[in-house]
């Protein structure tokens, strides 16, 4: 993604839109028949307060782009949506809506954050009744103990594997828990 994580502690990422397009493209173009889960660019819509308004419809207009493509293939897409902690679940569901939710199966909560499933999962129900009651994965691969007390999320102490990856989750809304993040 361009301007990923807004120069912070993840920056790189393409140097222009054409560069993420070409990417987007060989990915897609990779992935021929063969069936495939996609979480699409973790924090990408959590970030964009950090960006200029013109980057803000440039990342924007780059999510549709790589939706529209992914969903011409044999993949579930879930476009990430950040955490429970991070963005209110009307804003949220706004800018999923945005880059194009329609054309993808769901969204994708928690990536390498600590939150409860149970946390999660309601906040997700809140965004889904917001865009178009779409379902949801939640990345359960730290989240056994949930957050810290003060919400550490860069590599806090103590924490624990959450359930591991399956589509057996009992609720119709939430596709799977999956250990998406590396644990640890």
């Amino acid at each position: 993604m361009v301007n990923r994580d807004c120069g912070g502690y993840s920056a790189g990422g393409a140097e222009n839109a054409e560069a993420y397009k070409q990417w987007i493209d060989g990915f897609s173009s990779g992935l021929k028949n063969h069936k495939a889960v996609v979480v699409l660019e973790p924090d990408a819509l959590s970030d964009l307060d950090c960006l200029s308004e013109e980057a803000k419809q440039e990342r924007l207009e780059l999510l549709r782009y790589a939706v529209n493509k992914m969903q011409q293939r044999n993949v579930y897409l879930y476009i990430d949506a950040g955490n429970p902690g991070w963005i209110g679940a009307e804003e949220m569901a706004n800018r999923l809506n945005q880059a194009g939710i329609e054309q993808a199966r769901g969204f994708s909560l928690n990536v390498s954050n600590f939150f409860s499933t149970e946390h999660n999962i309601q906040y997700g129900k809140n965004i889904s009744q917001l865009a178009g009651e779409k379902p949801f994965v939640i990345d359960t691969s730290r989240n056994g103990l949930g957050p810290t007390e003060n919400y550490e999320w860069c590599n806090p102490s103590g924490r624990a594997l959450g359930t591991e990856s399956t589509g057996e989750t009992n609720n119709s809304i939430v596709d799977a828990y999956l250990w998406i993040k590396v644990p640890g």
